[in-house]
């Protein structure tokens, strides 16, 4: 059985592989995002969750072109939307970044962490079903 075979058919390894991929992604665009806006405030993290919700809602938004049909096969699915986003997108962090600012007294901090990723995070869902549904 070759490893391509064998990751399609285990949704855990296409999971994993994925995840490994994201996980990779999420330091290298949350580290550079931080080096430019300095870690005072989780910029970094708000860009990654911002950039994952857009892809998502794009792969979501494709997958419903066609309806009643999965234009992605489910190892690709799996692989995209739970593995590679799954490990990019920084829910945890997120969390404990706003818990961080919250325990520092920085409720205005902490209060503007909780808008602007819940808003811009839904904006990037809603801009990603919008970019698909103009372009397919």
């Amino acid at each position: 059985m070759s490893v391509l075979s064998f990751l399609l058919k285990h949704p855990w390894t296409m999971a994993a592989t994925g995840g490994a991929i994201g996980a990779v992604a999420r330091v290298i665009v949350s580290t550079g995002v931080a080096r430019w806006t300095g870690e005072e405030f989780p910029f970094g993290t708000i860009v990654v969750n911002v950039t994952g919700a857009l892809i998502m809602g794009m792969l979501a938004g494709y997958g419903q072109t066609e309806p009643g049909k999965l234009v992605f096969s489910e190892p690709a699915r799996t692989f995209l939307m739970i593995g590679v986003l799954g490990g990019y997108t920084t829910f945890s962090s997120f969390s404990l970044q706003t818990f961080l600012l919250l325990e520092q007294g920085n409720l205005l901090g902490a209060s503007l962490n909780v808008l602007l990723s819940v808003l811009l995070c839904i904006a990037g869902i809603w801009a990603g079903f919008a970019a698909i549904r103009l372009f397919v």
